[in-house]
Order: C-alpha cells, then structure tokens, then sequence
C-alpha cells in the first residue's frame, strides 16, 4: 500500500463511526449507536411511517458536496463493463469503498447487499470499489473469488492503483458515497452502524429523482456468521497486526526481528491483548511467515469473536491448524472456520473466525498451532 493511506484508519473505525455532512464530522461509539436490525420482526406499519417521518425531517439537511469523482483510474471492473461518473447520470449511486478482508466492511455488506436487491430496479445502482489494504488483496483472482463467495453481484471497480481513492480523498474501510441522479454527491458515512439512516438517504434520492415510494418499508437484512454485527458491549481487543511494520504488544522474548529467520518462543503468561509467535518464524513487514511444521501463535483476547487474516503463500496449496481456548478445544466457542476440536484448514489468503465465545464473553487465551509450514498471517480482528 503507498505510503501515503493511513494504516490507521480501518483499526480506528472498528470501534467508532464517524459520518461527513457537509462539513461537519461526528465520531460516535458505535457500540452506542448500532440500529436494530432491519430485519427484525418488529411492528412494520409503524416503522415505515417513523420512516417517512424522518426522511421528511432530514429531507432539507443533505448538502451538495461536489460533483462524482472520475472511476477513470479503475484498473478492472467486475459484474459489469466499465463505468463512467457521466454514464450514471439519472442514477442515484451508492459508492462503497471496500478491501475483502476488513471486518468492519464484512459486518456492513449484508445491509448493502439487501438495499442492491430492493431498489436496484428502482433506480439505484451500487457501486463497489474494492482498494486493497493487504499485497495478496491486490490480485484479481482473489477479488473475484471474494466478491463471488461474499454473493457481490453489483458492479465492482478494481482500485489497486488507489487512483479513485484518491479522487473521493477517502480515507476509510468501509465508506459510502451518496450520489443523486445528478451526479452529485449529497451524503457520505464512514464505518459501520447508521445503517437505517443510510436506507433513508437511498429512497430519499430517489424520491428526489422521482421514483415514488411503493409504501413496503426498509429493506430486509440477513446479518449471520462472520457477518453479525459485533457484540460491541464486551468487545476489549483491537484490532492488531502480525508484521513488523505495524504490529503493537509482542511479547516473545528477545522481540520481533524484521526479515530475520529464527525459532521464537511464547512466554509462559501473555497480559490482555499481547501475542507472541512460537517455532520458526519470519516476521516479515506485512505478515508473519512459518518456515516450519508446528509453528505456533498465542494472544490473550477479551471479546466475543476472534477473527485472523491468514492463508498460504503459495496459491492452490493448504495449511492444517487447531485452535485451543485456554489450553482446551474450543467446543460450543468455535468459530465458522473451524470445528468443535479446533481443527481447520488455511485454504486461501482470507479473514478466518476462528472463536465465537458464548456468554459470558471473559478474558481468554487463544492459541493456534499450524501443522503445515508455509502460512502467512497477517492480522488478528475482534467481533
């Protein structure tokens, strides 16, 4: 990534929300503020006209921000041919900044999904634009086998060189862009959580543009699995990575040693949110490498869902693990990826989870143990 994308802003918006509205920024715990999901079986005569209410009371308060940036620097468009800031005219667009292995951005996709379903044939069109974070996120055919796995239908413009970007001045994993029928951008979120307010702008602007409201309330959301919203009220760990370059709390003993090959071992007992590697290693700038078979990780975690980005370095080959918590398997508190032994294999370069706590969420000691050399890990992400 060029030196000049700020590492920070995905960790920073795990646990915070900030939305632009004209010129005005507000950061907001997201964990204070996560709507209802839209899904729920809740009264919906009643939510559709809370709805309407509010779409009445907001109606004055969305500036015009500028005009659409140029998609001229994509280098690659998925799901559709190129697409041009003009071509869109008469369109309200939704332009989501996304890298396939944030989680934050995963925990948004089911509500971006569910509003492409409901009004793409009223007039809107979602736009992905996928700028990645990670090297191995910049290969095509890992993008398109995520955007086909994640059920990413909707157009995507492949942003390696980070040139549209630049053009919007974003600076966040995930980020949406409001654009009216006139091409003009209106609105735009950062993060996740406002996911109701964001349903609202929508059908505002296509309000504006003159497709009437057919009355059927918001759209319905299916949130599971690694997608689920995060269980912010006990969520303690942040965000960490696994290179040299920006990794944060390492505790083997003699630190971390950039691009240098050697056997490091864990410390008999890590504090909350330290790690530490165990076996042979190669702690690279981006990731950590095993040279060996048996090669472990430890890190002491305090939240419901523990998450690693992770996968072979060599294409079409594969990586056996097990997961222990607090030195047993993880049973009820495996994670998608793995089974209630903790067994699991690494397939491809992707975010795997790994635990799901039940309650009562507490402080734990997650250990893998990869049974298969080869693996690079990048970085660990809490739910």
């Amino acid at each position: 990534m060029p030196d000049d994308i700020d590492h920070q802003r995905r960790r920073a918006l795990g646990t915070a929300t900030a939305t632009v509205a004209g010129i005005a920024l507000a950061s907001i715990a997201a964990g204070r503020r996560w709507p209802t999901r839209l899904g729920n079986p809740t009264d919906t005569s009643a939510r559709d006209r809370s709805m309407v209410q509010r779409m009445t009371r907001h109606a004055a308060r969305l500036p015009v921000e500028g005009e659409m940036p140029s998609l001229a620097g994509a280098t690659g468009w998925l799901n559709s041919q190129p697409l041009t800031a003009a071509g869109l005219r008469g369109k309200v667009v939704l332009v989501d900044f996304w890298t396939y292995t944030c989680i934050n951005w995963l925990r948004s996709l089911p509500y971006v999904r569910a509003w492409d379903e409901k009004y793409r044939d009223r007039g809107l069109v979602v736009l992905g634009v996928h700028t990645p974070e990670f090297t191995f996120e910049h290969d095509l055919e890992n993008v398109r086998r995520a955007a086909k796995d994640m059920r990413i239908d909707y157009p995507v413009a492949i942003d390696s060189d980070y040139a549209i970007w630049r053009a919007f001045g974003n600076q966040y994993w995930p980020a949406l862009y409001f654009v009216d029928a006139q091409g003009r951008i209106r609105h735009r979120h950062f993060g996740e959580g406002e996911y109701e307010r964001a349903e609202e702008i929508i059908r505002q602007l296509l309000a504006e543009a003159g497709v009437a409201d057919d009355g059927d309330g918001p759209a319905s959301v299916d949130a599971r699995g690694i997608e689920a919203a995060a269980d912010w009220g006990s969520l303690r760990s942040p965000e960490n990575y696994t290179g040299y370059e920006r990794t944060e709390n390492f505790a083997s003993p003699g630190g971390a040693r950039l691009g240098e090959r050697r056997l490091y071992a864990a410390p008999p007992r890590l504090a909350l949110n330290q790690w530490a590697l165990a076996g042979d290693w190669t702690m690279q700038g981006e990731a950590s490498v095993l040279n060996g078979a048996n090669g472990r990780i430890a890190h002491r975690f305090h939240a419901r869902d523990l998450h690693l980005v992770m996968g072979p370095a060599a294409r079409g080959s594969s990586a056996r693990f097990r997961v222990l918590v607090d030195g047993r398997p993880p049973g009820a508190a495996h994670g998608t990826d793995v089974d209630d032994r903790g067994n699991g294999t690494a397939t491809e370069q992707r975010l795997y989870q790994l635990v799901r706590q039940p309650e009562p969420v507490a402080d734990r000691q997650f250990e893998i143990e990869f049974l298969d050399p080869g693996v690079e890990v990048f970085a660990f992400t809490f739910g």
